[in-house]
């Protein structure tokens, strides 16, 4: 069995010559002593596009142009707490292209948006507050002297209501403590 090589671009232009004087595949397989469905293939490619070299392509094609991954993209900005699966069909209806949930995660993730679980602050209970309220009202007259004596170690948020929901959101790397990437917590 003859070992296999591979065609260069100059072997290439010498079969495409030949073929375009005139001659048969199978008279430029045995002058070159190269398999005819190579120069089968190869005229071929050559009349498709006029290129003779091989384009090399690994994995199958993308689903999404760089427009819808850009429509993806500013959706899921503009609506943080989507999920993906809201995502495919919202690209599907505005496009007409379907997509998985997985190639939403994979096109968001590739410019940077992850879905992560938002930070939570602790929702503040009616006690809190009025615990706050006092020592806030024993400490209001301090001079800025007494106060540089004080160090506060906490800096948790706090908030009034509860969201038991168990949601993510689409965040960039970098903006953990963003306005819009936290949500209230149940203490």
């Amino acid at each position: 069995m003859a070992q296999r090589k591979h065609l260069d671009d100059f072997l290439s232009g010498r079969i495409i010559e030949r073929q375009e004087c005139g001659r048969t595949q199978l008279e430029v397989s045995d002058e070159l002593g190269i398999a005819q469905s190579v120069i089968s293939k190869l005229w071929q490619r050559f009349q498709d596009d006029g290129n003779v070299s091989k384009c090399y392509s690994t994995g199958r094609p993308r689903v999404t142009t760089p427009n819808e991954d850009w429509y993806l993209a500013v959706t899921a900005k503009r609506n943080g707490r989507s999920m993906a699966s809201d995502l495919s069909p919202q690209l599907s209806s505005a496009t007409g292209t379907t997509v998985s949930r997985q190639i939403v995660y994979r096109r968001l993730g590739h410019i940077g948006l992850y879905a992560r679980r938002p930070v939570r602050c602790v929702p503040l209970t009616t006690p809190h507050c009025r615990l706050r309220l006092t020592w806030s009202r024993e400490h209001a007259l301090w001079t800025p002297q007494q106060w540089s004596c004080v160090i506060f170690s906490v800096e948790s948020r706090f908030s009034l209501q509860f969201d038991f929901r168990r949601t993510l959101i689409w965040r960039a790397p970098g903006t953990l403590y963003h306005q819009e990437n936290t949500i209230e917590r149940h203490r």
